[in-house]
């Protein structure tokens, strides 16, 4: 009789890798035609498909991240930083290289207690996500959301937000989401996370 927690174990594996087809274990695995946008270095965090420029084909995104970060990092001096390639798929079902942002995903000791604050990528209809997760005591969530437009064949800042909570009070969340409004126009490029206002 299996116990309790080998199917607790199993069920968040199995859906761990529902989540993110490309990722096993610790390693995303890359398709070789990709593998030239990657510097010597580095090795892919993440890789997320969809919808990038609402055309007939799935694009990419790669996060990227320097190998042996965990020990060079330093968030208040030398914070390392994890490139975000956005990769647009061609007819001839290759993809190229659109834009680029090493100020996009924070780095791996961002996230102060809680370890390496980022959490995913999530791509659906010409926007695409950023999200994070940190804090110690007090816990903090940032999804950095970036939209497409035809017009400028660009991403721009959509939204820039999250949630705040303490750990023994997870029920007490205090949002702040800035938008358009806030801060204007943002190209994806020009976007730093590691400021306060963009």
């Amino acid at each position: 009789m299996k116990t309790p927690l080998f199917i607790f174990t199993l069920t968040h594996f199995l859906i761990a890798n529902l989540s993110n087809p490309f990722q096993t274990d610790d390693h995303v695995q890359v398709p070789t035609a990709l593998k030239k946008y990657i510097p010597k270095g580095f090795d892919a965090l993440e890789m997320a498909k969809g919808d990038l420029n609402r055309d007939a084909y799935a694009d990419i995104i790669l996060v990227l991240k320097k190998r042996g970060e965990e020990k060079t990092s330093d968030v208040i001096n030398h914070p390392e930083k994890r490139p975000l390639l956005i990769l647009l798929g061609q007819a001839d079902k290759t993809y190229k290289l659109a834009a680029r942002s090493d100020n996009s995903v924070y780095c791996v000791d961002c996230g102060g207690m809680m370890g390496d604050p980022f959490t995913g990528i999530t791509i659906k209809n010409g926007y695409f996500s950023v999200e994070h997760y940190g804090g110690s005591g007090q816990r903090w969530t940032r999804i950095v959301t970036f939209k497409y437009l035809p017009a400028e064949k660009n991403w721009f800042l959509f939204k820039d937000g999250g949630e705040r909570f303490h750990a023994t009070a997870p029920e007490e969340v205090k949002t702040e989401v800035k938008t358009v409004k806030n801060f204007g126009k943002i190209p994806f490029q020009k976007f730093d996370i590691y400021k306060e206002e963009n």
